[in-house]
């Protein structure tokens, strides 16, 4: 069976101008992509059909499935009817510590320590990312005019999330698209991983809005710098500020707003009020 592409073509009636037309858009698919390991079925996601070895490592990695990339021995991508299966088969203490951690999960709904444990786990401690290296306002800049150029399959449909990872003098070394925009920041994870490029030398920037699930997946891939197009909610900044990540949102061209550990960007001019690190939402 043939891998779904990631474009179809849909018939439609457009209204324009006053007059009705026929016409085609381009849209993107969006595909069942359920994650197995060693056997277990774990998880389901609603994502793109394209670079999907990216996204099950990205994926094990920003969930703390495995550490490391080299703990996945092997990944199977099966595709059926309904969808396509990420079968993948990690180290064994690894397992062990996946189904430890379902099985502390696991209870009746009525179960008070279960719910107490499931709020911790979404709101989980994250490592503190190391320092990395200061980045200037010209490459956030050429980092979100990179990625810009980089989305293929949005400026076919306009209709997904975009995550890439800029380097200075080097430029956009990875970039990946996918309707969902976590699932576009976990097949960037796993691009970096599997070609072993350190997220700590540059910064990831992002389409999409910066929810407290974005700033954990980029602690976990160890970025300490993570750039938006959107606003962050109040727990991203937060997150953000505990695990040491320098957060930048509402990045417009040569505009944009710091909201945790501004010492990153260099040349940064301090303004009435600011402090080395300022996460203090109210």
């Amino acid at each position: 069976m043939a891998r779904p592409p990631s474009v179809a073509a849909s018939r439609l009636a457009v209204r324009e101008g006053g007059r009705v037309s026929s016409g085609i858009r381009r849209v993107p698919e969006e595909t069942a992509v359920a994650l197995a390991f060693n056997g277990t079925a774990h998880a389901v996601m609603m994502a793109t059909p394209a670079d999907l070895e990216d996204f099950a490592v990205g994926f094990s990695l920003a969930e703390g499935i495995v550490a490391a990339a080299g703990d996945i021995r092997s990944i199977d991508i099966v595709e059926h009817d309904l969808g396509i299966e990420l079968r993948l088969w990690i180290a064994e203490e690894r397992m062990a510590a996946l189904l430890d951690r379902r099985r502390f999960m696991a209870g009746p709904t009525g179960c008070g320590l279960c719910g107490i444990e499931s709020l911790a786990e979404a709101v989980r401690s994250l490592p503190t990312v190391g320092e990395g290296r200061a980045v200037a306002p010209a490459d956030i800049v050429a980092a979100l005019e990179g990625l810009s150029a980089a989305q293929v399959l949005g400026g076919e449909t306009r209709a997904v999330h975009a995550a890439g990872f800029w380097r200075p003098g080097e430029g956009l070394v990875a970039a990946r698209e996918d309707v969902g925009r976590h699932n576009a920041l976990d097949k960037l994870v796993g691009a970096l991983a599997r070609r072993s490029v350190p997220a700590g030398e540059g910064l990831v920037v992002v389409t999409s809005r910066l929810s407290v699930e974005m700033v954990q997946k980029a602690a976990m891939a160890g970025a300490p710098v993570l750039v938006a197009v959107s606003a962050p909610t109040a727990l991203a900044i937060r997150t953000a500020e505990a695990a040491g990540i320098t957060l930048v949102a509402v990045a417009r061209g040569a505009e944009f707003e710091v909201f945790t550990h501004p010492h990153r960007i260099a040349g940064l001019v301090s303004g009435d009020g600011m402090r080395e690190s300022f996460a203090n939402v109210v």
